[in-house]
């Protein structure tokens, strides 16, 4: 068994040790090429084995860049990327590879396990998505379109993360920052020449916490018009994007990106993601209106956009005698993560035990998988807020769990990266309750990816999952926040060690549908305007003219003509969600019903759960989630259950 990926990146030479790599990889594939009678074991496993040890190589840049960011990290990452697009992009059109996989599919398809099934079909898949069977010329352009691309998705995020750092804004005035919570203050506060003062910035805890309890309405709108603004410069880079990506889709013989995209998803077609979303805004927007009208009752002006974080935050109060301050004293970062171990080891019968290696940063945590005594997995953990650490929440895989080509089992690891308030000092991070739900979403990415026990690593843990059901584990796994019984093992009081209330439970439960209806339509927003946008060409002015036609169904609030959110919309512009979006809502009507199958029979020593365990998370991609759905659960997601978890049926 081998040891786990060492977290080391050398930048002085990474780019002559990735050269070599590659070129050691051509020659690697002109010689398997020659291999006169081909088969999974000496032709697929190489090939896939080779793939596994370059992404473990050059996730390790990439993770390092999104959590370390420096000058220099960004020019070994920006130029190393045009490296590893040139060499993917021509072993993804490899025409000879394409016609082996074919011909191995053909002459091996009743001796292969589900397994090498899988994972041929998705390279075959995935070569056709490329251009393979496609002439030089039109190759030799998609070569220069994914090149182009990746490069432009780079210098989305690094404008963004750029913009986001360079911003702060300075309270002199005790008197606008009154409410907002001690933690926050105590993260905020600095001297200079005697005089106490509060930097406030755009890294979503600093801007929360204004936006949230801040009662200076024009400090609100400038934070508001900072963070709706930023990178000015995305918006060419989103036009070039999209002519690129609708360039390449027609050159694949696909009517535009969207379509692209469906090829490789659960979804059938672009009507059936639209008809769902669309289904979704008629049945939420009732409830929406009803929201709408109950938060404008406690203002006597119009709404802004700037103003409903506050404001909601009152209603909250007022409404549920709730005060999320009350509860941030329970959520002690390090108590929630032991609890949350706890928990998964009650839920799965796993145990998680701390490392003490060095990382790279000094409060980055490790932890290695143990299920019945044996060591499975190691987990990484990156959870506070900090300059140079992209924003947002996401969980990355390391190296995934599988058999090399000698036999040798190899064991999975990941890593979880958040944006917590930061601990500082003799002040803990205290969490928000919205924190405590985005580590158990994250952690249900990365239990997907380290309980794997599918032997190859093409389809093992998260690899080979339809993107519109990767989120089905991370969204299954948050709803359990809310659960009496879970918060029980974890929300205890940092100083007095009083274990959280039930009548400040109670009040959780039941404010957790607060202006859900509400949040319902700002993600189908998101969701609607990402998948129409990739459905045709969009340029220039039409981007926003589309964003805003979107918003007369969807946005209650008009948000003001400024807002530019598209110029931050990461997910799709520099991440993998382009046309893809909506794979949130998709995957939540899995997880509603999942969630409700274990919650019924009671959460712990649920059979469901055990189910869940054996046939969703053990088996990776290694079968489509159609496949495994219904497998777990006997039958289809309900949609209805998705508008039952949120309250709005």
């Amino acid at each position: 068994m081998s040891k786990f990926l060492e977290l080391r990146v050398d930048l002085g030479s990474f780019i002559e040790e990735l050269n070599v790599r590659l070129e050691k990889n051509n020659k690697s594939v002109e010689k398997l090429l020659k291999i006169k009678e081909k088969n999974f074991a000496n032709f697929v496993k190489p090939l896939e084995m080779m793939d596994e040890k370059l992404e473990q190589f050059f996730t390790q840049l990439s993770h390092l860049n999104s959590v370390k960011n420096s000058a220099k990290t960004q020019k070994i990452y920006a130029a190393s990327l045009p490296i590893v697009t040139d060499y993917s992009t021509k072993l993804s059109q490899n025409i000879d590879i394409y016609n082996a996989y074919k011909e191995i599919f053909k002459n091996e398809q009743k001796s292969l396990n589900q397994e090498q099934k899988r994972v041929l079909e998705l390279n075959i898949l995935g070569f056709e998505l490329s251009g393979a069977h496609l002439d030089e010329k039109i190759k030799k352009r998609l070569q220069e379109i994914n090149l182009k691309k990746s490069t432009l998705s780079n210098d989305f995020s690094q404008n963004l993360l750029n913009a986001t750092n360079e911003y702060k804004y300075i309270v002199t005035d005790i008197k606008d920052v009154e409410g907002i919570p001690q933690s926050d203050l105590a993260n905020a506060m600095f001297k200079e020449d005697g005089v106490t003062k509060y930097k406030f910035t755009l890294q979503m805890p600093s801007y929360i916490a204004y936006m949230t309890y801040g009662k200076n309405e024009n400090i609100r709108e400038e934070l508001y018009r900072s963070y709706v603004t930023r990178a000015p410069q995305n918006a060419l880079i989103i036009d070039e994007l999209l002519s690129l990506k609708n360039e390449m889709s027609r050159l694949l013989g696909f009517d535009n990106y969207a379509s692209y995209s469906l090829a490789s998803k659960m979804a059938t077609d672009e009507s059936s993601v639209i008809e769902f979303l669309e289904e979704l805004i008629s049945k939420s927007k009732p409830q929406a209106k009803k929201e709408l009208r109950e938060l404008q009752e406690i203002t006597k002006k119009p709404l802004n956009s700037f103003d409903t974080a506050f404001y909601s935050e009152l209603l909250k109060k007022e409404k549920y005698n709730i005060d999320e301050e009350e509860y941030r004293p329970y959520f002690e970062q390090n108590s929630v993560l032991d609890g949350t171990f706890e928990f998964l080891n009650k839920l799965f019968k796993i145990s998680f035990k701390k490392n003490s290696e060095e990382l790279w940063d000094k409060k980055a945590l490790s932890y290695d998988l143990y299920v019945d005594g044996i060591l499975k997995s190691r987990l990484y953990l990156d959870l506070e807020a900090r300059k140079g650490k992209q924003g947002g929440a996401w969980m990355n895989n390391f190296s995934s769990h599988h058999i090399d080509e000698k036999g040798k089992e190899h064991l999975a690891s990941a890593v979880i990266v958040c944006n917590f308030p930061p601990s500082k000092g003799k002040t803990p991070s205290l969490l928000r309750h919205d924190d405590v739900v985005t580590l158990f979403h994250e952690m249900g990415h990365a239990l997907h990816h380290m309980l794997s026990e599918v032997n190859e690593s093409g389809v093992s843990g998260v690899n080979g999952v339809e993107w519109d059901a990767v989120e089905f584990p991370s969204q299954f796994l948050e709803n359990f926040a809310y659960e009496p019984k879970v918060l029980k093992l974890f929300a205890t009081h940092y100083k007095t060690k009083e274990i959280i209330p039930a009548e400040m439970i109670e009040k959780l439960v039941k404010s957790k549908n607060f202006q859900s209806a509400l949040g319902m339509l700002r993600q189908l927003e998101f969701s609607i305007f990402d998948f129409k946008l990739h459905a045709k060409l969009h340029k220039g002015s039409e981007v926003q003219e589309l964003l805003d036609s979107i918003r007369e169904q969807t946005a209650l609030i008009k948000p003001p003509s400024y807002n530019k959110f598209q110029n931050g919309f990461s997910h799709i512009f520099a991440g993998g969600y382009a046309a893809g979006y909506y794979s949130y809502k998709w995957a939540e009507v899995l997880s509603a019903d999942a969630f409700f199958s274990v919650v019924d029979e009671g959460i712990f020593d649920s059979l469901s759960a055990k189910k869940y365990l054996e046939i969703i998370l053990r088996s990776g991609g290694s079968k489509s989630m159609d496949i495994l759905y219904k497998e777990f659960m006997g039958t289809q997601a309900n949609p209805e259950n998705l508008l039952r978890l949120n309250g709005i049926i």
